[in-house]
């Protein structure tokens, strides 16, 4: 007789699945990330019988566009795609201590104003933890509900008889199954857990927040099937000791991903940052060289960043290069560039580049800004604090067109510069910009001759 149950391998980093154990995993190339869990090969009972089970023609099907739920944040609204779509399953990871708990938190308490009825579970902080952190967010309402459980089947039954709105999962990977052996945590329990929960948004249309844990190269922990499953993935990114916060969507299947949500971590909880242009421009020194400011769009977000670069002869045989903020290989390129159209000896020269104010940023647009804030640092020339400047930069020193030409100057115009540097081909069809001043280039070199 077949036995019902039997051990099988897991990775802990994909959730590949393998017979016996293996010290790499052959699908991620992680090492040492292979773990037995006990696997139950017993069928589950169906709710209903096979013969009940017909598809559905499309054109008896109607898809009626129901409103989003606004959650009351407007920067949560916004990488949501306008709001919250009912029966959607949203994963919310980031860093310990990065404020995923607070977000939802603050969430919550914004929904209840609204008397929508939420229901917070928590498996690792008691009630009277939850309510400390409470107090400093603010009053809640009567319409939030806590329950302090990490049994989904007591979970389920719960939220079958008080039938919220809202549910907050806090966090997945402590969530389990009696029906799965393995412990909390596991590729299994974590794969079966996510099962269950989509079940019920899907089926009782109810919106279900998870908040998953990340491993130290960032991802959400537990298998990568964990991220197919849910309809929106957000992850919440920031240095857990600075001020600044930046919710990014990677998934969204109501809305684009594109879009990101900039916080300011106070005492009591996080505040919104309205102009996130403003507040990365803050502190921004006076005639100092190897500084310029940028534009990149997130989304349809334009967002003013300062680009930051020191030059400096390398003591040593081979010059050393860093970037922050941004692409290293994509630094090294331009510096290739530079020193084949401007004629710049760059090969023993240190560059640091640093993006001002912790965001990263890879879209091209900011290649002209590179070199310009290269150079000079390498000439000692500081830049006028009114020139902007985007354009992406091709190998043969050509600067090229960037979409959205129109709103990047617009959002200069508000923070009070004067003189924008912008690709050539982006000049057809630009109106009339008021006072600020609007300079196209072609090359890198014509765009270097207007820097004194």
């Amino acid at each position: 007789m077949a036995k019902a149950k039997n051990n099988i391998f897991f990775c802990q980093n994909c959730g590949y699945e393998s017979a016996k154990w293996s010290g790499q995993c052959p699908a991620c190339k992680e090492w040492n990330t292979f773990v037995e869990e006990m696997v139950d090969k017993k069928s589950l009972k169906t709710r209903q019988s096979l013969s009940d089970v017909k598809p559905t023609v499309m054109s008896q099907i109607t898809a009626a566009l129901d409103e989003r739920i606004h959650t009351g944040i407007q920067e949560l609204d916004r990488v949501l795609g306008g709001g919250i779509v009912a029966g959607s399953l949203i994963l919310v990871g980031g860093d310990p201590g990065i404020g995923k708990s607070t977000l939802l938190l603050q969430t919550c308490q914004k929904l209840c104003d609204q008397h929508i009825k939420v229901l917070y579970v928590s498996g690792e902080e008691s009630l009277q933890q939850i309510r400390i952190r409470a107090d400093r967010i603010g009053d809640f309402t009567d319409d939030l509900s806590l329950l302090c459980e990490t049994n989904l089947q007591i979970i389920r039954s719960v939220i079958e008889r008080d039938i919220p709105q809202i549910v907050v999962v806090d966090s997945i990977q402590t969530m389990y199954n009696e029906e799965v052996s393995s412990a909390p945590g596991s590729v299994s329990q974590v794969r079966e857990s996510t099962g269950i929960l989509m079940q019920i948004a899907k089926v009782m249309g109810i919106v279900v927040f998870v908040v998953g844990h990340v491993t130290k190269e960032g991802v959400v922990a537990g298998p990568r099937v964990l991220e197919h499953m849910v309809d929106t993935v957000l992850y919440f990114e920031g240095d857990r000791y600075g001020t600044y916060r930046i919710l990014r969507g990677v998934k969204n299947r109501f809305g684009s991903t594109n879009e990101i949500g900039v916080f300011e971590m106070r005492q009591d909880g996080l505040a919104e940052v309205k102009n996130p242009s403003e507040y990365m421009l803050s502190g921004r020194p006076q005639g100092a060289s190897g500084s310029i400011v940028t534009c990149s769009m997130e989304g349809t977000r334009p967002i003013l960043v300062e680009i930051q670069a020191l030059v400096c002869h390398s003591v040593f045989g081979m010059a050393r290069r860093t970037a922050a903020g941004t692409d290293y290989n994509r630094v090294n390129l331009l510096m290739a560039v530079m020193e084949k159209n401007l004629g710049l000896h760059l090969g023993d020269q240190d560059a640091y580049i640093n993006i001002a104010g912790g965001i990263r940023i890879n879209e091209p647009a900011i290649d002209l800004g590179l070199v310009l804030a290269i150079a000079s640092s390498y000439k000692n020339r500081p830049i006028d604090e009114s020139v902007i400047c985007f354009g992406e930069v091709g190998l043969s020193g050509e600067v090229r067109a960037v979409s959205m030409a129109e709103q990047r100057i617009q959002e200069a115009m508000k923070m009070g510069f004067a003189t924008c540097i912008i690709p050539k081909v982006c000049m057809k069809g630009l109106p009339e910009m008021g006072d600020m001043k609007v300079i196209g280039v072609g090359t890198i070199r014509e765009a270097l001759d207007l820097i004194p």
